[in-house]
């Protein structure tokens, strides 16, 4: 009866056009944190993301439902016999923000802006698969005319890779590849993402940002593609309490919520509303390799061994994530290693051989993560597993989302939650951040086998090949060194208003919003 009553007042509440706001193509969503920054090539975040993709367009766009491939500042492309080099041939009407026509020399710069060192963009290896990219992006070339970009006219722009790259196309749909205003940043430094000063490329523009409060986008009228934008604003709130939101969505107060309460998922699983599906993403605790005790990798896989997924996934967040002991998900052509399942007793020998019988004179450590129930939750079990299984105390610290990201980024932390949204579908956007120097390694872990077998996965032209380079070292990731701890694979759950139209399940959760609507009641 309470289920029918709340699913009545629900459907109720959603159909109140006296509770309507005027502006009717208002699509509001909870992004579930402040954003660090609204710099394309600073910002690591899945809640930066959501905001790019809005305000910015690279050369191909993604499709809602499918993800294939749609051109997007680039109006077609050509690939040449060898699949190494690829010609974009830029829309004549493509422009940012304030009416300037964009070029291949945004391009150009944006990429070498991406690329310098100086920077410290963490996804310049995204543009690896460029020649000289990486010796540029690494500092052992200094001549940003050698990397394999170039400009042949105002709208073409050639790219050559030093191998063919079965996902480049996908690379071009990432925000760390869209064009940036060079020249705006040059003009205010670090604050050219500020409302009053942003220009931008993309569907929608930047409005208002009222930090810890509400992010505010409205149609970019130069969009080329600006005739069929029907959403005429976007509002994109930072509550990090899911209850909050939760609450929020029932008042109809929000039209897209990204997570699920765990104490709701039984509640609202029946609702039409809520949806669990597929998502491309892996929960990890990272492992900063640097500090004892944990450069023994003994300890590292102890901790590993020592606490049981399944209790997770099924008695506490219930919303169909998978326990797992692999890092990378299951992908067309690819099965990741097994890992080191639950073992308590051997993870106790393991203990003991680090110098560790029973967790005695285990040091006092700490686990890291950013303000969430679910991440607090997550860690309250581990831990209590960890000491009825090791005998080891590990205590929480909690950091809101930019200081969290700021700790991790300078390996300020012993272990730390940490999750990874595939970028693309391959397996290699999991497995290529752990190279040594990895912008997103954050670990401290170096080993040079891993690092070759990557490199020699982007050379090998075979798929069968390529595939068991990339599985030998997703071994040594999970089963030999244990810089990562992987506990779970997502699953793509949220909460979306009968009124949004155009609103796709897909595994990366992405949503281009130039396809959406609100349908009028």
């Amino acid at each position: 009866m309470q289920r029918a009553l709340l699913l009545l007042l629900c459907v109720l509440c959603w159909g109140c056009p006296q509770q309507r706001e005027q502006v009717q193509q208002h699509f509001r969503f909870n992004n579930g944190a402040e954003p660090e920054t609204l710099d394309l090539h600073l910002m690591t975040g899945v809640p930066e993301n959501r905001l790019a993709t809005a305000l910015f367009e690279g050369l191909v766009n993604q499709h809602p439902e499918t993800l294939d491939p749609l051109p997007g500042v680039a109006e077609r492309w050509d690939t040449s016999e060898d699949g190494k080099v690829w010609t974009f041939h830029l829309r004549s009407d493509a422009k940012w923000s304030n009416g300037r026509a964009i070029t291949a020399e945004d391009f150009f710069v944006s990429w070498k802006r991406a690329l310098t060192p100086a920077t410290g963009c963490q996804y310049g290896y995204m543009l690896y698969p460029i020649e000289g990219a990486e010796a540029f992006h690494k500092g052992k070339l200094k001549d940003f005319a050698q990397v394999g970009v170039k400009v042949k006219s105002p709208l073409v722009f050639e790219v050559t890779l030093s191998a063919p790259c079965p996902y480049f196309l996908d690379l071009a749909a990432f925000k760390t590849l869209f064009p940036v205003p060079v020249w705006l940043v040059e003009e205010h430094g670090d604050k050219w993402s500020r409302p009053e000063n942003m220009i931008s490329n993309g569907p929608f523009k930047l409005a208002e940002w009222k930090p810890n409060e509400r992010i505010v986008m409205v149609p970019n009228e130069h969009y080329w593609n600006r005739a069929n934008i029907k959403l005429e604003k976007i509002t994109a709130f930072p509550y990090t309490d899911t209850e909050t939101a939760y609450k929020l969505f029932l008042q109809q107060e929000l039209d897209w919520i990204t997570t699920v309460p765990t104490q709701k998922i039984e509640e609202v699983k029946w609702q039409p509303q809520a949806y669990f599906t597929p998502y491309l993403g892996s929960y990890f605790y990272r492992i900063n390799v640097t500090k004892p005790p944990f450069d023994k990798v003994e300890v590292r896989k102890a901790l590993s061994m020592g606490f049981d997924r399944s209790i997770i996934t099924r008695d506490l967040l219930k919303a169909g994530q998978l326990p797992a002991t692999y890092f990378c998900p299951r992908m067309p052509g690819y099965d990741p290693p097994g890992g080191l399942p639950y073992d308590r007793a051997k993870a106790r020998e393991l203990l003991a051989k680090a110098g560790y019988p029973d967790g005695k004179g285990f040091p006092e450590v700490s686990l890291l993560y950013n303000t969430s129930e679910a991440h607090k939750q997550v860690a309250e079990n581990i831990v209590r597993q960890w000491k009825e299984n090791l005998g080891i105390t590990v205590s929480l610290q909690n950091s809101e989302w930019k200081v969290y990201l700021n700790d991790v980024d300078n390996q300020n932390y012993q272990v730390a939650r940490a999750g990874w949204i595939g970028d693309y579908t391959d397996p290699n956007t999991f497995l290529d951040m752990f190279v040594t120097g990895g912008g997103n390694n954050n670990t401290g872990w170096s080993h040079a086998r891993y690092d070759e077998l990557i490199a020699g996965a982007a050379r090998e032209s075979d798929p069968a090949a390529r595939a068991e380079l990339l599985r030998e070292a997703e071994t040594i990731l999970v089963e030999e060194e244990l810089p990562i701890i992987p506990i779970y694979i997502y699953v793509n759950q949220g909460m979306l208003a009968p009124r949004v139209q155009g609103w796709y399940g897909n595994v990366l959760d992405n949503h281009p919003y130039t396809s959406l609507s609100i349908r009028e009641e």
